[in-house]
């Protein structure tokens, strides 16, 4: 029921009915752009500030009648179609039928399927484009805790429906375990969950050799999740791999699977794969399977023609990227804005919103620089409020504070279009807060521009940190940004202006309904 009343609050009629009740002249409104007119509507934007007060009014009043109905009984996923109602209909990139990427722009871990989730409702299809089950997002709804590896956080909204892209690799016991946790906890997938025939698979003598990697690396280990993900993606490019679409022919299937294990045991003689066990595992999940492949390449443009609002959950994060990160301490694939083009198979004319999440602070997991690391006290503030320990490996993240050269690096390669900024709320507490401005070289003190590709000389930059008042005033009740204490506020407006990029959400505690919507 909430659905329909945002979408009679903002349907045509009733935006020129608010523009009539102000005085205002008439509007005609486009799913493009609202346009005056006359000339002299157009000039004239105060009756237009007046309108979106009265609309950001609506919001609130929407929001206590949605908290009025989750105590009455009313789902959660029902009560949570009025959760962003109004700001999203400011948000003009939405009433499109363009594409939306959400991507994290430090070194992952920064709340993007939070954000997934928040903005998935009002779009008709949520996709994964890259990277397999070394991702995790986890997301809050009425205290209860979803983790997510392969499945877009979307499919928390009974109306969306989810692609696993053609870029991605995913590991079908994992990916079935997922939809059964989800079954369990009332979540119904039937008919709303898709995998693309051309993503390729990733399976247990992969995670295998992942791991026996790592340990022969020794001191020099890049840290991964051990998912397989590497030597999956490796299988892909040595042309030997195997896609999810090759299950639909059991015989080609069970070719390729027994050639493939052989080439990889050639390769790495004490691995032991029991072939047979792991053909009747995947024979006796292949009709599973089938039902859910399809050609996502066609049926995203198909939809996207139609006039579908598509959202791309990005997993992982710019300064992991094989090509643009800290390599070789990296993943294996290509995290940022390009794996939208080659994982889903769309064309660049089709994207529209980019937004970066960023925490308020940094985090890492595993090896690699990372400049502005604090081991103390600072550090171990944001480790322990901010429960920094990693969705996928349960390991504790390392924390440091904001990094702008790496976001500046991050925003010239991605383009955000808006920031996600996180866990606000985590930085609350502290007598002053410190944003890293400039790189130096620690041994001549002379400036470093861009992203030095070379680890040697990462390791050895020197940060220069431009120091902040804190705050000690509980921000996980704010609901507008005036409501924030003058310090977080000023915080935020540093950040935004130091980075180039403006700042539409603010997190500012773990649950769902826990952003600041900002209409920048």
């Amino acid at each position: 029921m909430f659905r329909t009343a945002i979408q009679r609050l903002t349907s045509p009629s009733s935006i020129a009915a608010a523009a009539t009740a102000f005085g205002a002249a008439t509007y005609a409104y486009t799913l493009d752009n609202p346009v005056s007119a006359s000339a002299k509507a157009a000039d004239d934007s105060s009756e237009m500030d007046a309108i979106k007060a009265w609309m950001k009014e609506t919001d609130v009043k929407l929001a206590k009648l949605e908290a009025n109905a989750v105590s009455s009984g009313v789902s959660s996923l029902e009560a949570n179609a009025v959760f962003s109602g109004v700001s999203s209909f400011m948000d003009n990139s939405k009433a499109t039928n363009k594409i939306d990427i959400v991507l994290g722009a430090q070194w992952g871990d920064e709340g993007k399927g939070k954000l997934v989730d928040m903005l998935g409702m009002h779009y008709d299809v949520c996709a994964r484009v890259a990277g397999g089950s070394n991702a995790g997002h986890t997301i809050v709804v009425d205290n209860v805790k979803y983790k997510f590896h392969l499945v877009p956080s979307g499919i928390l909204h009974p109306a969306t429906k989810c692609v696993i892209g053609n870029g991605v690799v995913v590991h079908m016991p994992q990916f079935l375990k997922e939809l059964r946790g989800l079954k369990e906890a009332g979540v119904d997938t039937t008919g709303r969950i898709f995998i693309s025939d051309r993503a390729h698979l990733v399976f247990d003598f992969h995670q295998a050799v992942d791991g026996a990697q790592e340990s022969k690396l020794g001191r020099n280990k890049i840290g991964t999740t051990k998912k397989g993900i590497g030597p999956a993606y490796a299988s892909k490019i040595s042309r030997n791999g195997i896609r999810v679409g090759d299950l639909q022919d059991w015989e080609y299937f069970e070719e390729r699977f027994r050639a493939l294990v052989s080439s990889t045991m050639s390769q790495y003689p004490s691995l032991n794969v029991d072939v047979e066990e792991e053909l009747k595992v995947y024979k006796e999940i292949a009709s599973e399977i089938k039902a859910m492949t399809i050609d996502t390449i066609e049926y995203v443009n198909l939809q996207h023609k139609n006039g579908a609002r598509i959202l791309v959950e990005g997993a992982n994060a710019t300064m992991l990227d094989i090509d643009f990160g800290t390599y070789p301490y990296v993943t294996s694939s290509n995290p940022s804005v390009g794996s939208v083009l080659t994982g889903l198979g769309v064309s660049p004319n089709k994207l529209a919103g980019i937004y970066g999440t960023v925490k308020a602070y940094c985090t890492r997991v595993g090896e690699g620089p990372f400049p502005t690391e604090q081991l103390n006290d600072h550090g171990e503030h944001l480790g322990t409020v901010g429960a920094e320990f990693g969705t996928t490996t349960g390991r504790a993240r390392r924390c440091g504070w904001l990094d702008i050269p790496q976001m500046q690096y991050s925003a010239k390669i991605n383009g955000y279009t808006a920031l996600n900024l996180t866990k606000l709320d985590v930085l609350t507490g502290l007598k002053s807060v410190f944003i890293g401005t400039k790189y130096v070289d620690a041994d001549t003190g002379k400036p470093i521009h861009g992203m030095p590709a070379s680890l040697r000389q990462l390791y050895k930059v020197k940060v220069i940190y431009e120091e902040l008042p804190g705050w000690t005033e509980d921000i996980s009740k704010c609901t507008a940004f005036e409501d924030l204490p003058p310090n977080a506020q000023a915080y935020v407006h540093r950040v935004e202006e130091l980075i180039g990029v403006p700042i539409r959400w603010i997190g500012v505690g773990p649950g769902r309904r826990d952003i600041i919507y900002r209409d920048v």
